[in-house]
């Protein structure tokens, strides 16, 4: 398995987890053709534990939905910690009026993008960066429906 998945004092509510496990890693396949392994550790937490990794690891002193980490060490081995506050998630989906869990696999799809090379800070790349989660969101969604 490709991904796993860790609840640290939350319950995350995620369905799925093989598939979930299996399309992550054929999305990082599909960007990163050189990877021959995929091992991602994603990990629910809460605000508090989330506030306390960014002021740790990054100093920054906000919340924030979703944090990773690319751990890799060789070129042909995707290694990553993707740490996700389900508070964010939460308050995120009800202020852009989606369900929890729409926004809850667009925050993972999220993570593993970053990891793929996928930036975030800039207009331009804000705007592929959502392109590609809505991408991931449709194809996932109607592949566990079928």
């Amino acid at each position: 398995m490709s991904a796993r998945f860790h609840e640290q004092d939350v319950k995350a509510g995620l369905k799925n987890r093989r598939k979930l496990s299996a399309f992550l890693d054929g999305l990082v396949g599909k960007h990163l053709e050189a990877i021959k392994k995929t091992e991602l550790n994603y990990i629910f937490c809460d605000d508090a534990y989330l506030l306390q990794i960014n002021k740790q690891f990054l100093n920054h002193d906000t919340l924030t939905d979703i944090i990773t980490f690319d751990l890799s060490d060789s070129d042909d081995v995707l290694s990553g910690e993707i740490y996700i506050s389900t508070d964010r998630v939460k308050e995120n989906a009800d202020k852009f009026g989606v369900s929890y869990n729409e926004e809850l696999h667009r925050v993972i799809f999220h993570g593993a993008l970053h990891l793929c090379g996928f930036k975030d800070k800039s207009g331009a790349d804000k705007k592929i960066m959502r392109e590609q989660e809505d991408i991931c969101l449709s194809v996932y969604l109607k592949e566990i429906t079928e």
